[in-house]
């Protein structure tokens, strides 16, 4: 399967990126299952595992076909192949700033919430008032219901640097006590007072162990999240091939010395489902959040 950049391509990428059904395509790649027996592998309803194969068979991942007197799921594709367009600059420069998880300089957040290291909890969970206590800047992990975080991230460009896109990246997921794989949430990402984005989580997992999850952390934690990167350019802003909104890279510029980064569940979103920001020693990604400038 060959996808590009154009919307007929958004039912694939839109199929790929939940844990949930990557989880489903690696359990189908060993054997077909019936949508019953694929429901109680990975522990979820037969609705709510339905309505996943049909997003799959959707995107033309998955097929069904009868056998005998019951209708399974078959993996349809060998691999998925990216057709990226020439890029009409290859002479742009770049500059990334890690942010650490810890590194926020203010905070409004509701119960459930919390922090950790790679040793133990910051202080007791789901009481705010931890998130100041000193250890904060060691944290890998930070989660809560409803409410914000703000960083400050420095821009070190000279002003004679004509910044031409930005990306911000990260892995996130929602919050829910213990865990959930159908728990949406409605996170939203500011920069400087420009709302980039409103990405929808689709669960709080814990099915399987975070790749770099510490070993001290209960099975039922939140184990990983989604890798989200959201590109600002001069043509929109961009999730994962999906166009988000008509916010352009103009309408952030100039970039002040000091940015504003705010990452909130609002009380009037769809789905107040909480937010869990996974540092460089928690989740599937060896990486802090990560804002990358583009300039020449």
């Amino acid at each position: 399967m060959i996808v590009d950049l154009s919307e007929k391509s958004l039912p694939v990428y839109k199929a790929l990126a939940n844990p949930v059904r990557l989880h489903i395509i690696r359990i189908l790649c060993q054997k077909p299952y019936s949508v019953k027996a694929l429901a109680k592998q990975i522990g979820l309803s037969q609705p709510i595992t339905l309505r996943h194969v049909n997003q799959l068979q959707e995107a033309g991942i998955v097929q069904f076909k009868r056998e005998g007197k019951n209708k399974v799921s078959h993996i349809c594709i060998t691999e998925v192949k990216l057709d990226l367009p020439q890029p009409d600059n290859t002479s742009l420069l770049s500059q990334s700033t890690d942010i650490p998880v810890g590194s926020y300089v203010d905070f409004d957040v509701v119960p459930t919430c919390g922090i950790a290291d790679v040793n133990n909890f910051i202080g007791n969970v789901d009481d705010p008032k931890y998130f100041m206590d000193p250890g904060k800047l060691n944290a890998q992990i930070i989660w809560f219901s409803k409410g914000f975080i703000d960083y400050k991230i420095g821009n070190y460009l000279f002003a004679k640097d004509q910044v031409q896109m930005l990306t911000l990246s990260g892995e996130f997921g929602s919050e829910v006590p213990l865990s959930n794989p159908d728990w949406p949430s409605d996170i939203t990402f500011t920069l400087n007072g420009h709302e980039l984005a409103t990405w929808t989580s689709q669960g709080d997992f814990a099915d399987t162990r975070g790749k770099y999850t510490p070993r001290w952390t209960p099975a039922e934690f939140n184990q990983y999240g989604t890798q989200v990167t959201i590109l600002v350019s001069d043509t929109g802003t961009w999730i994962g091939g999906s166009k988000v909104s008509n916010l352009t890279i103009s309408d952030l510029l100039p970039l002040p010395r000091r940015m504003d980064l705010r990452i909130e569940v609002k009380d009037n979103a769809k789905h107040v489902g909480g937010c869990t920001i996974f540092g460089k020693k928690f989740g599937n990604i060896d990486q802090d959040m990560r804002l990358t400038l583009y300039y020449k």
